[in-house]
């Protein structure tokens, strides 16, 4: 199992995060597609806000007009005069409350209608953040993905946009409310009383401060946090796709253990990332407590001592609309500092996220690639340099022709560079040095997408798709209608098994092909194949997993899917070599034989050797007699595309 000590792909994240804003701006962006929503949440937003603000000044009226009697201007429900009698005061108060239930009413619908046009847009933009980056996972290169976790990259798409989720919408709508309520009510306590307000928010310049610090740090934590919940996903991940292995070594206790380092790990992280958080709310709060307190003692002294401030009078209705509007602000500051894990979640998230949609592809089209038109096959490999690390070559000064057609085979020991050369014809990796061309265009001057449909592979470690048998063959060619599907299954002689499943052709698959021999998935990997019709074909070690009857069967299909293609052969087994039109010996990346079956034999040299060690055992057992034998009569085509080639 991979230990914590191995995972290092993304430890650089947590070192330097990036500006909040640089993250909240990028954000921003993605929801000017629907501009129009936010703004309607935003017009909702003010009007709530609006009402927040109204309701601390009524109940300052409500003290001055008709509770204790002062200001006449207040009075703007009777018309600026002071009621005097006990009834004009009743009717004033009956006044106002009404006008305050219509306001509560109002501020909630507002509240209600702003929460859910921000939803929308959120769930739109969610939406189209997890298929741009669906979308950008699909384009970058193979060595992306030979360096990183696939757990880790899943937490990216899963974990870090369920972050975002959280604060998208309600806490978007919460953030943005609260921060024009705390932005209003500070205009309007200036408008009341400049010097009141300074000492009434002397606290802000603290909690902005003390934000500022926790924040800080509790963002760095949160990154650090991201990372190892995609180490959980990561280590996750492998047990699960490794648990026969686990079981087959006896090794459950030390996977258990290593999980449980992983998860301590996570735990960690969370419990530092929470201890930030958790310490702003009650510092926040116990600084509002503070500026209520200053509210109430000034406010109070200049009532009772009658001392204006800076030259305005402070009334009682004056200091209970003050001490109104310090709680109303103290409120969002407190529902901000509740959200704040969330939030400083989701900016770490999104830096993720972001981080993966700025990784570029290694393999791109260039600027002007053309698509190539139906291609003959004819594959030259011109003084080819390749590696997959800088200054590490793996293939050094391969040159080679493979005309239209014909069969290559190439052998070698393990890491000589034969996988790297059938990797470089689709173009899954590029070339350090050299060039590889097919009808003589240069593989890096066409497009990618032309290139590769047509061009088939057939692996040793088939990939199939939890979905039905029909499905996954007709992955080859989508638009291939259920009798073609059919045809190139018995091309390659898999209808008979396929036809002995449960629901025959809709059998669904597990997962990887689960329940299915490794020659049935190798055999439907193969129908897959044909039925894409390719034009060069590519079989890496295709039959060294599989017994020898099925091998038999698998060779006769090759027979008839191979005639009039270019076909490159990685193989471990002599029946895919021995009739070969040129035979390639690598060793340490480069060429050191090559030439048909029975002329290297001749030569007596590395090949003569490779096949005295590990071919003529598998020829005497195939043969009887140590001889080649001829082979078998193949079906007829089931279509004549499937035949032919296209020709």
């Amino acid at each position: 199992m991979m230990g914590m000590d191995n995972r290092r792909f993304f430890e650089t994240e947590t070192s330097k995060p990036k500006s909040p804003f640089v993250t909240l701006g990028r954000f921003a962006r993605w929801f000017r597609p629907y501009w129009w929503l936010v703004l309607l949440s935003l017009a909702f937003i003010i009007g709530a806000t609006y009402v927040q603000v109204l309701t601390p000044e009524l109940t300052g009226q409500a003290v001055d007009c008709y509770l204790f009697p002062t200001n006449p201007e207040a009075c703007w429900v009777t018309g600026g005069t002071i009621p005097v009698t006990d009834e004009e005061k009743i009717a004033g108060l009956a006044g106002l409350v009404l006008v305050l239930c219509v306001l509560f009413v109002a501020s909630s619908v507002f509240n209600g209608l702003g929460f859910y046009t921000m939803s929308v847009a959120a769930q739109r933009v969610l939406r189209a953040l997890r298929e741009k980056l669906f979308g950008h996972l699909e384009t970058l290169s193979l060595g992306y993905y030979a360096e990183h976790e696939a757990g880790q990259v899943m937490s990216r798409v899963t974990n870090d946009i369920d972050t975002i989720q959280q604060v998208l919408g309600f806490g978007l709508v919460s953030v943005v409310s609260g921060f024009l309520l705390m932005v209003w009510i500070a205009v309007v306590m200036l408008q009341t009383s400049v010097a009141y307000a300074l000492i009434s928010l002397s606290v802000v310049p603290l909690m902005f401060l003390t934000t500022t610090f926790l924040s800080g740090r509790a963002r760095k934590a949160f990154r650090k946090s991201r990372q190892q919940i995609g180490n959980v996903n990561a280590e996750l991940q492998e047990s699960l796709s490794g648990v026969r292995e686990v079981q087959a070594f006896n090794r459950e206790a030390e996977s258990i253990a290593s999980f449980t380092d992983t998860n301590a790990a996570n735990r960690d992280a969370n419990i530092r990332a929470a201890s930030y958080t958790s310490a702003l709310g009650p510092t926040l709060e116990a600084l509002g407590y503070v500026g209520m307190a200053i509210v109430v003692v000034v406010g109070g002294l200049a009532v009772l001592q009658d001392v204006p401030l800076l030259g305005a009078s402070i009334t009682l209705g004056t200091v209970f609309a003050f001490l109104q509007y310090e709680q109303r602000f103290n409120q969002p500051v407190q529902q901000i500092s509740v959200l704040w894990t969330n939030i400083q979640s989701a900016v770490a998230g999104g830096e993720r996220i972001f981080s993966l949609m700025d990784t570029a592809p290694d393999i791109v089209d260039a600027p002007n690639a053309q698509p190539i038109a139906p291609i003959e096959g004819r594959v030259v490999f011109e003084n080819v340099q390749a590696g997959y690390q800088d200054a590490v070559h793996v293939l050094r000064g391969i040159n080679f022709t493979a005309e239209a057609g014909q069969t290559v085979a190439i052998v070698g020991p393990t890491g000589a560079g034969k996988t790297t050369i059938i990797n470089l014809i689709p173009r899954f990796y590029d070339v350090t040095g050299g060039r590889v061309t097919i009808d003589g265009h240069d593989v890096r001057s066409v497009t990618m997408g032309s290139l590769r449909s047509q061009i088939g592979i057939v692996l040793q470690d088939t990939y199939l798709f939890s979905d039905s048998v029909m499905n996954n063959i007709r992955y080859g060619n989508l638009d291939a209608s259920d009798d073609e599907v059919m045809a190139a299954a018995k091309l390659v002689q898999a209808d008979g098994f396929i036809e002995r499943l449960p629901e025959g052709y809709q059998t669904v698959l597990g997962e990887r092909g689960a329940g299915l021999s490794q020659g049935q998935r190798q055999l439907l990997a193969i129908a897959r194949v044909a039925l894409n019709n390719p034009r060069i074909l590519i079989l890496d070690e295709a039959t060294s997993s599989v017994d020898t009857r099925t091998e038999r069967l698998i060779q006769r299909a090759f027979e008839q899917i191979m005639a009039g293609r270019t076909t490159f052969v990685i193989a471990h087994r002599l029946s895919t070599i021995r009739n070969a039109d040129m035979v390639m010996m690598l060793r340490d990346g480069e060429i050191i034989e090559r030439g048909k079956h029975t002329e290297l034999l001749a030569m007596r040299g590395a090949y003569y050797e490779l096949y005295m060690s590990q071919f003529r055992a598998q020829e005497a057992m195939v043969t009887g007699n140590g001889h080649s034998e001829p082979p078998a009569k193949s079906p007829g085509p089931l279509t004549p595309s499937l035949a032919t080639g296209g020709d």
